[in-house]
């Protein structure tokens, strides 16, 4: 499931910006369309034009969504929780699980979805959230600052193990068992994985200056390597 609703404050009409030479949400629509794996490819959006440029990328688009879960305010679990309803009432049907895949995080390798799906198949847990291997060198904003680490054994990054690291959810992609959105109202809950993606997948637009980043490297290709 992709949402994507036309009201975007920060950036007006985000989801449609052209970015790499097509709209936004293209990218996201045409990974999930790419990957191996058995995907129900479904935009959930409040915005017509939208739906119609979902549509033309080969998503599935078969409601508006309701304006209550378009607002500024909305939260994405009562979107998700609609679609599951809206797939079931048609199917019969209730999906086993739900691919969560933000439209903001165009940039995903190769392979990224169908080697998520293994691991959430394979390690057997209720919700798997993609991130992002960062450097443990972080501080809080106390007085006096406090750091996250020990300054006074401060390793290299290249010399740490995966589990010294710190991994940031940049909300590119979660996969939750439909049985965790029901029951908590939440994309993450139960037993729950870590899903480490590559540093380049790692942009979220959220300001101008991450859309001209994503151009960037969706205009040449050649810099996003695994």
């Amino acid at each position: 499931m992709i949402p994507a609703r036309g009201g975007s404050k920060g950036i007006p009409r985000k989801n449609l910006r052209e970015v790499g030479g097509r709209p936004l949400i293209t990218w996201t629509v045409e990974q999930a369309l790419a990957a191996e794996a058995d995907l129900h490819v479904l935009v959930s959006t409040d915005d017509e034009e939208i739906a119609e440029v979902a549509r033309a990328a080969g998503a599935d688009v078969p409601w508006l969504r309701p304006a209550a879960l378009a607002a500024d305010t909305a939260a994405t679990e009562p979107t998700v929780e609609h679609a599951i309803d809206q797939v079931t009432a048609a199917s019969g049907k209730e999906p086993e699980a739900v691919l969560l895949l933000q439209a903001t995080s165009p940039i995903r390798l190769p392979g990224t979805l169908d080697r998520a799906v293994r691991q959430y198949t394979e390690t057997g847990v209720d919700s798997l959230i993609g991130v992002i291997p960062r450097s443990p060198f972080f501080w809080w904003a106390s007085d006096p600052p406090r750091a996250d680490y020990d300054p006074a054994h401060r390793q290299r990054r290249q010399d740490m193990r995966p589990e010294q690291l710190r991994y940031y959810e940049n909300g590119s992609l979660y996969l939750t068992r439909t049985s965790i959105y029901r029951e908590q109202h939440n994309r993450i809950g139960g037993r729950i994985g870590l899903f480490v993606m590559n540093q380049v997948e790692g942009i979220d637009i959220d300001t101008l200056a991450d859309l001209h980043l994503a151009d960037a490297y969706l205009s040449h290709p050649e810099w996003i390597t695994a």
